[in-house]
């Protein structure tokens, strides 16, 4: 029998799946892959997945009249893009962190971090613009066709493969390429995105330097992120807009650039109409997520508070709160499902062979902490490779009967002993809140305000309702560098 050759099979595969299926993008004017998901799958994967998305981020922010004007912005750049008939959603969401990002078929998204973070229409506009240029250009469809591409092709190169002794070589290179495809925006999609951005701005006269300068402005608001946290500010990229877009300020001016013929009018930044609409937007924290108020974490509506000791930074995270102390001891609070916990046996056995099941877990007690029902244990846990060991004690509180709360202690187990008084004080601090403190669990609100004669950044920075760096949030907020004089009658942003 003749030998059959196997390299003009593995030639022909990506040949075949690519054959008839790229097709002319009317916003982009390009051929692009997008044969695994059509337009109509498009607009429905976005409806499926909306609901879901709102939930995940906080829900909607409250402010109708503030939602109703992001919406009308964007369905004003919408009309003017390539796919004006979609059914397009614009949605203000309630969470602190500075993102914007969109779902095929015309689902974009903005928080009020952004809001927050933005200093006039034409700025808004510009996020707006870019995120709908996304869902022009379709890149959520060619990145899904080409993961769904990659993943047929794994199961023929495997095959393919094992037959020319490759073992798992093929399979894991195109395993990482589906990867890649869907964990970010690529460079090109980027560009594409702000070009037609830009298009979009300058159809409603926008000035499409507001790309930059917002985009400027993020990054400095990441680089004061990484100062407060003591974080490198390429950890604090990863999960905001500049995580999953990832661009540079030279692309977005050659974006500018490519795209701004004959538009030296557009000028438009209405600057004033933007900030009396954020006038009052909630910064940092809400309510409805709880919130940190220096070494107290307060949650008016599930109706606790607790207290952790001096030296520990409280991040509030959305499944849960953490404190992290500089010698490696941590202080981490979550909820538990009362059915789990049921179905479990009851408290200890949830905590025993659910929540702590992977650990040895000893001196199990029973507590009572402010009137509610407790039970602890302990246990001596390695984490990661050739660390030290960490302490750990859990802790398990009945609320009642439809609310339990977790406390989870981590010492280092040479610092233990000295962090023991202080934990406990942490332990029964858990309580109801009082009215007293719940008048106080007021959110942080942006405020705007008209610069007086005589009135100086110093005056203003005083008056910033943050703990710390006050002069750089103030900057931040308002785009502002150190050396920027004030003028008498110009509107700034200040936390109140």
């Amino acid at each position: 029998m003749k030998k059959i050759s196997l390299f003009p099979l593995y030639v022909l595969v990506p040949a075949l799946l690519l054959l008839g299926a790229c097709s002319a993008n009317p916003a982009t004017g390009k051929q692009s892959f997008t044969a695994f998901m059509s337009a109509e799958k498009e607009i429905q994967v976005g409806a499926e997945e909306h609901p879901k998305i709102v939930k995940q981020f906080g829900g909607r922010y409250g402010d109708k009249e503030l939602a109703r004007y992001v919406r009308d912005l964007g369905l004003a750049l919408a009309k003017t893009s390539e796919m004006p008939d979609l059914p397009w959603t614009f949605t203000v969401l309630n969470d602190p962190l500075v993102n914007a990002f969109a779902l095929p078929g015309g689902y974009v998204y903005v928080t009020r971090g952004l809001l927050a973070l933005a200093s006039d229409e034409a700025e808004l506009a510009g996020v707006l613009s870019h995120e709908i240029g996304h869902v022009t250009a379709r890149h959520t469809a060619q990145r899904y066709s080409s993961t769904v591409a990659a993943s047929i092709g794994v199961q023929v190169l495997g095959v393919l493969g094992e037959a020319a002794g490759m073992g798992r070589l093929g399979s894991d290179l195109a395993s990482l390429g589906a990867n890649l495809a869907l964990k970010s925006y690529s460079r090109e999609q980027e560009l594409e995105s702000d070009m037609l951005g830009v298009r979009y701005m300058l159809h409603l006269g926008y000035d499409p330097d507001a790309l930059a300068s917002f985009f400027a402005k993020l990054r400095a608001h990441d680089a004061l992120l990484a100062k407060q946290s003591g974080k490198d500010v390429n950890t604090v990229d990863q999960h905001n807009l500049l995580g999953t877009h990832p661009r540079t300020l030279d692309r977005i001016q050659q974006a500018i650039d490519l795209s701004n013929k004959n538009d030296a009018a557009a000028n438009r930044r209405a600057a004033d109409a933007y900030l009396n609409q954020v006038d009052g937007l909630v910064f940092g924290d809400s309510p409805d997520e709880g919130m940190v108020r220096g070494n107290v974490f307060i949650h008016t509506a599930l109706n606790f508070r607790f207290e952790v000791p001096d030296g520990f930074k409280i991040e509030n995270l959305p499944d849960k709160v953490v404190a992290k102390h500089s010698s490696g001891a941590a202080i981490v609070f979550a909820g538990a499902l009362a059915k789990d916990v049921q179905d479990a046996g009851g408290m200890k056995g949830f905590l025993l062979n659910t929540w702590g099941a992977q650990a040895r877990q000893s001196n199990v007690e029973r507590l009572t902490i402010n009137g509610m029902r407790a039970i602890t244990a302990t246990s001596r846990e390695r984490v990661g490779v050739g660390l030290d060991f960490v302490d750990v004690r859990r802790i398990l509180v009945e609320q009642n009967d439809k609310s339990y709360w977790r406390f989870q202690f981590e010492t280092p187990s040479k610092e233990t002993a000295g962090f023991n008084d202080a934990l406990r004080r942490t332990t029964y601090s858990l309580r109801p809140p009082t009215q007293a403190e719940i008048a106080d669990a007021q959110p942080t609100r942006v405020r705007v305000t008209e610069v007086g004669s005589g009135i100086t950044v110093a005056d203003l920075v005083d008056t910033m309702a943050v703990e710390e760096f006050k002069a750089e949030w103030f900057e931040s907020l308002n785009g502002l560098k150190p050396e920027d004089p004030l003028t008498p009658g110009q509107k700034v942003k200040v936390l109140k």
